[in-house]
């Protein structure tokens, strides 16, 4: 129990998805395997940026499944520095890292673009999974999230980069519950993703979900003292290990929205915990 959860009549519960598997975990390996049995054994490309889970599900694997893979890196001037610890460990899974400039990589969902990118990375025959791993595939994949959840919890929330978890979440969901996706990017462009995400997956908008934009903290991979100081409070109270970049803006939103009075009292959420941190404690 937490009580800054309690004392509003809330109740808190961790949906723990990073168990799923000890390196393809939690939203990663439900958007993953669709694409992994679409593929059917081609290289796999896909997009991300230099601290990109995705990437590093991606590569493990292929790793795990003997599958070649390649992972196009925002950024152009990363190529001549050394390896941070992310993206070195996609390389130690045996991915092949291509580095793109940050014009290119923002139009690749450009067929001409696209085309470009895949005879530079020599990898003109992969199958292709957008950054993020958000395609239709992925939002069916992430439908049985919603489905394991039906009648767990008033509103579920999960942390959102691409829309595509959030997606098939709040589809799988039963028609009383809500679902809430916390953005850690900037840009406001999150809910048009998700219901594009949605028409592309189901025909059309399903279930009843809303995205909330003011934890990101400065964007993607970005932290501040106050969300460390969040997370490792979080972590000696329940003993959970809390990834930063997605996990801890979402605990910490729930815990601001409580304080808020955003939930009646009575209200089950369920927090879905997609990850662990990088590199392990």
């Amino acid at each position: 129990m937490d009580e800054r959860f309690a004392r509003h009549g809330v109740r808190l519960l961790l949906k723990r998805d990073d168990q799923i598997h000890p390196e393809l975990i939690g939203n990663k390996w439900r958007k993953l395997a669709p694409n992994l049995r679409a593929a059917a054994g081609r290289t796999l490309l896909t997009f991300g940026g230099a601290y990109s889970n995705h990437l590093r599900a991606t590569a493990a694997a292929g790793r795990l499944l003997g599958l070649d893979t390649v992972g196009v890196v925002r950024g152009q001037e990363l190529a001549d520095r050394p390896l941070n610890l992310s993206l070195a460990r996609c390389a130690a899974d045996g991915m092949r890292l291509h580095f793109v400039d940050r014009s290119t990589y923002r139009r690749a969902a450009e067929p001409q673009v696209l085309a470009g990118v895949l005879r530079a990375a020599d990898a003109e025959d992969a199958y292709v999974v957008p950054e993020g791993g958000s395609n239709s595939l992925a939002v069916r994949g992430c439908q049985a999230l919603g489905e394991e959840l039906r009648g767990r919890a008033d509103l579920v929330a999960v942390a959102c980069g691409t829309g595509g978890t959030l997606a098939g979440l709040a589809a799988g969901l039963g028609p009383e519950q809500r679902a809430l996706g916390v953005a850690v990017l900037k840009g406001g462009f999150l809910a048009a993703e998700t219901a594009a995400l949605q028409t592309l997956a189901f025909g059309g908008r399903r279930g009843t979900w809303s995205v909330d934009t003011r934890f990101h903290f400065g964007g993607y991979a970005r932290t501040s003292d106050e969300l460390e100081a969040f997370a490792r409070d979080f972590e000696s109270r329940h003993t959970l290990p809390v990834e930063r970049l997605y996990v801890a803006k979402l605990l910490y939103a729930l815990v601001a929205l409580t304080e808020e009075g955003a939930f009646p009292g009575g209200t089950t959420l369920a927090a879905v915990i997609t990850g662990t941190p990088f590199p392990p404690a």
